[in-house]
């Protein structure tokens, strides 16, 4: 009873937090994790023991399945080159600098130091969604961040089993084993969730009640973790390439009741575990801190050169590539037309490079004891090292990426996202108005109904054209009518659904907006069918 009174009290903290956050404006991971430290300094407060499992099998499917539905194979495929080459390269280069330095800074043998510098080696998917939703990034850039945090987990996972087995077993390991094992867990992974996402997008075209869909959408993140861990694969990649299989094709899977009910159960799941894995975070220091020998004291020290160390590499990566893309670019480009070179897009890329729950969950996974049965040494100080750099970005560069995106003017103006919505508005409004105008030209209409729904529009279309900032559609009177113009306004409202689809699958729109649009319409539907 008392774990499950500490429980239900740190999602109440966790709650309250995130809610003082989002009405300050300031970065909910963040605020959440300075909480939990604060919260776990105090004298009175239980220790907080998460198991490795609540958190990897538990928390962490539904957030990437979150994470990941928002992006598409039709945005992720312009920019699979930077991607790949940050989800290997850098990952990569990070674990070896990390280990480097841990291995001379800190007490820790070779061995561990690899653990360590695998752990720390990519950035974390929920970390960098949950800071990313406050800012305004090109559609791009926003795609590149987290393409490269969701993608980049099967290149640290590889890294880290292979750092583990050597700790455990004192074992080397030889490059073409570590090749194996790469293209086993992440193929493996990769194969197992295109092939849930699959059979889940068969089930959904088949089911038309509401309250299945929702569980079926609960469900497939965990199924596509646990078939792919069961089968000794990587959950996370499986988990992952679900989510974009079906985020592709989500929109033509179900209706508007189906989709507004999904919105809001998985926005309350989200914030629900965002909040209480956060504040975990910060609660879980002071625990690992005192079972630290006493040797072992310079631990804030060495935090703050692992995360130095991180930041330093990315930078170090980041830079000289783009140096290097708009070098090509300018290459191309027509005489006179080159331009200058700019270091915004890298330092905001770089700034965005964040740890949170992955490698927290990955450090509790690391094995107790060896394999001749003895305690594992310097266990502890990995989880106080890991635990210790995860607090350090999530608090530095949480607080700060908002300024540094200001800063770096690659932020999109606040009224970019309405003159967007606006030309997609009058775009979809010109689309019904066409179709109103054919159900007219057969007879499919009663006229009085067809006059007063196209008045509508057309006030609709007008408002859109006239003021960016002020999309929302026009409301259509209600008169004796009332059944004949639900009917067209149903009819109408498909035949915006349907423009909005083209559009998406066309390039035309990016993923953010049509979701937000694709929600109106689907409120304006529900509301219909209700009346």
């Amino acid at each position: 009873m008392a774990s499950l009174t500490v429980v239900l009290l740190l999602v109440v903290l966790a709650t309250a937090v995130a809610t003082g956050a989002r009405h300050w404006r300031v970065p909910a991971p963040s605020l959440l994790v300075l909480a939990g430290l604060l919260a776990g300094l105090l004298p009175w407060v239980p220790d907080v023991r998460v198991a490795p499992d609540v958190i990897a099998v538990v928390v962490l499917p539904p957030l990437l399945y979150a994470s990941a539905e928002e992006l598409s194979a039709r945005e992720l495929r312009p920019v699979w080159r930077p991607v790949t080459v940050l989800a290997l390269g850098l990952v990569l280069a990070s674990a070896a600098a990390v280990a480097l330095v841990a291995s001379v800074v800190t007490p820790l043998p070779p061995a561990m130091a690899f653990v360590l510098g695998a752990v720390l080696a990519s950035t974390d998917p929920v970390a960098v969604t949950a800071l990313g939703r406050r800012l305004s990034l090109p559609p791009r850039m926003q795609v590149i961040v987290q393409g490269e945090s969701l993608f980049n987990d099967a290149t640290s996972l590889v890294l880290f089993k292979v750092a583990v087995a050597g700790a455990v077993a004192a074992s080397a390991v030889s490059v073409p084993g570590a090749v194996g094992e790469f293209l086993l867990l992440g193929g493996g992974g990769a194969v197992i969730g295109g092939a849930v996402g699959a059979l889940v997008t068969l089930i959904r075209r088949r089911t038309r009640d509401v309250t299945l869909e929702t569980v079926i959408a609960l469900v497939t993140p965990y199924a596509a973790y646990v078939v792919a861990e069961d089968l000794h694969t990587s959950g996370v990649t499986a988990v992952v390439v679900a989510a974009v299989v079906l985020g592709s094709t989500g929109h033509r899977l179900t209706g508007p009741r189906v989709r507004i009910q999904l919105h809001a159960v998985y926005g309350t799941v989200v914030f629900l575990l965002e909040s209480v894995v956060f504040a975990i975070i910060g609660l879980q220091l002071p625990l690992m801190v005192k079972e630290l020998a006493a040797s072992e004291g310079s631990w804030p020290l060495w935090v703050l050169g692992c995360a130095g160390t991180v930041l330093a590499v990315r930078l170090l990566w980041i830079f000289p590539l783009s140096a290097l893309t708009q070098y090509r670019r300018r290459g191309r480009a027509p005489a006179g037309q080159a331009g200058r070179m700019s270091w915004r897009v890298p330092a905001v890329l770089s700034w965005a490079g964040t740890r949170g729950v992955m490698p927290l969950a990955a450090a509790l996974s690391i094995p107790l004891t060896t394999h001749a049965g003895l305690p594992l040494p310097y266990r502890p100080l990995v989880l106080v090292l890991t635990t210790g750099v995860v607090v350090v970005t999530l608090v530095v560069q949480g607080f700060t990426l908002s300024p540094v995106v200001r800063r770096s003017g690659v932020a999109l103006d606040p009224g970019h996202t309405a003159r967007e919505e606006a030309r997609i508005r009058r775009t979809l409004t010109a689309a019904a108005l066409a179709e109103l105008d054919q159900m007219v030209e057969v007879d499919a209409a009663p006229r009085a109904a067809a006059d007063q729904v196209r008045s509508g529009l057309r006030a609709r279309y007008e408002r859109a054209a006239a003021a960016a900032d002020d999309a929302a559609g026009g409301s259509g009177a209600r008169d004796a009518h009332e059944d004949d113009v639900r009917a067209l306004r149903r009819a109408l409202t498909a035949a915006e659904t349907a423009e909005l689809h083209r559009m998406y699958e066309d390039g035309r729109v990016g993923g953010a907006t049509m979701r937000r649009i694709q929600h109106t319409l689907d409120l304006e539907r529900a509301s219909l069918d209700e009346r």
